[in-house]
């Protein structure tokens, strides 16, 4: 009851107040762009760039093809995990 209304009242604050893809100044950011760079992983090329956001996306597929692979597996068999857990 009361936990699903704190998430909504969260979620309606978030969208209200323009949370997702505005800086602080309320202007409308690029994609991917937080306002600050991350240490040994920021830079200035572009091919650079795109060639790590491409990495990120392509493991975040893969992790979530694992966790609906330990899905399908706990529906089959009842364990995720397998037998040695």
């Amino acid at each position: 009851g009361a936990g699903w209304l704190q998430i909504l009242a969260y979620g309606l604050y978030c969208e209200g107040t323009g949370g997702f893809g505005y800086n602080s100044d309320g202007q409308m950011s690029k994609p991917g762009d937080c306002g600050w760079k991350p240490p040994l992983l920021a830079t200035d090329n572009p091919d650079l760039k795109k060639k790590r956001l491409n990495a990120e996306l392509a493991n975040g597929r893969l992790a979530m093809m694992a966790v609906i692979g330990m899905f399908f597996q706990d529906g089959l068999t009842g364990s995720a995990w397998g037998d040695w857990a």
